[in-house]
């Protein structure tokens, strides 16, 4: 079977110390997590700018500051996001056009995004993530003016389906990269029957990749795995490397898909493997 490529999602924007000690939150430390899921496997690192205090932060400093403490490190391959709430999208996109990463992440439609806590009941995080046609038209011009993959984010399947007028206008151009995120109340339930329909949904020869969150999001890497796509772990999706264990660090839970694809027969695919796989140009 082809290799696998592993992404390894390094902070995210919501989760916090408190939740889990390891996440990281300076350029230095995401940096240093950056390495450590390379070595470990991976050959993307997904990177959310993060405040010294944890918040998020959009400012092109910051990430510029993030891809040379990366460069200073490893070759890995880099995705910056995109996705925010209340953010205007010029701010969204500045660190795209300047520093060209080899992906960014897009959201590819609006929806309700919650977590809720059965215990007490209540959500957390209640908000319309909002993500118009006319935004994600404008983010897909930058990024194809800035030579960089658009990493098409679909937490449901009209999301998958958003594309179609996007591909007809000529705005989206193959070859296609999908992240299926799966498990976020308000998407798609994170569950290998609907991981299947998710897939048999796609446009012809699309690349993919799929995102569990939470407890589902082994269930789905090793369904993923056998399906012949993609996975992403990591501390912005899962802080559990098992039922009860929380992570130390990415590099573990990269480990650990690193581990189930072996025992599965698919092997992890290098750096410039994984380049070659998804057709992104050489560094």
């Amino acid at each position: 079977m082809e290799p696998v490529v592993i992404s390894a999602a390094l902070t995210g924007v919501l989760a916090t110390r408190e939740q889990c000690p390891a996440i990281p939150y300076t350029p230095k430390e995401i940096a240093e997590e950056a390495k450590r899921s390379a070595d470990t496997g991976a050959a993307i690192v997904h990177i959310h700018a993060r405040t010294p205090e944890g918040g998020p932060d959009w400012s092109v400093e910051t990430f510029a500051e993030i891809l040379s403490e990366v460069r200073a490190r490893t070759d890995v391959i880099v995705n910056f996001s995109t996705g925010a709430i209340g953010i205007a999208v010029e701010d969204r996109i500045a660190h795209i056009r300047e520093l060209r990463p080899d992906i960014g992440a897009l959201n590819m439609g609006s929806m309700n995004y919650a977590i809720y806590s059965e215990r007490k009941k209540t959500f957390y995080h209640d908000h319309v993530f909002a993500n118009p046609f006319k935004d994600i038209q404008f983010f897909l011009e930058a990024m194809n003016g800035a030579g960089v993959r658009p990493e098409l984010e679909c937490f449901d399947t009209g999301h998958i389906a958003n594309t179609a007028p996007l591909i007809d206008m000529g705005v989206l151009r193959p070859p296609y990269q999908f992240s299926l995120i799966m498990g976020v109340l308000g998407g798609i339930p994170g569950t290998t029957r609907h991981l299947v329909n998710q897939v048999d949904t796609l446009p012809t020869g699309s690349h993919w990749q799929v995102i569990g969150i939470g407890p589902a999001q082994w269930v789905l890497v090793a369904a993923a795995l056998t399906m012949g796509g993609n996975v992403r772990v990591g501390l912005e999706d899962n802080f559990y490397v098992e039922e009860g264990r929380m992570a130390k660090s990415n590099a573990e839970l990269v480990e650990k898909a690193a581990h189930l694809a072996h025992d599965l027969g698919r092997p992890v695919a290098t750096i410039e493997e994984a380049r070659k796989i998804l057709c992104l140009n050489p560094r």
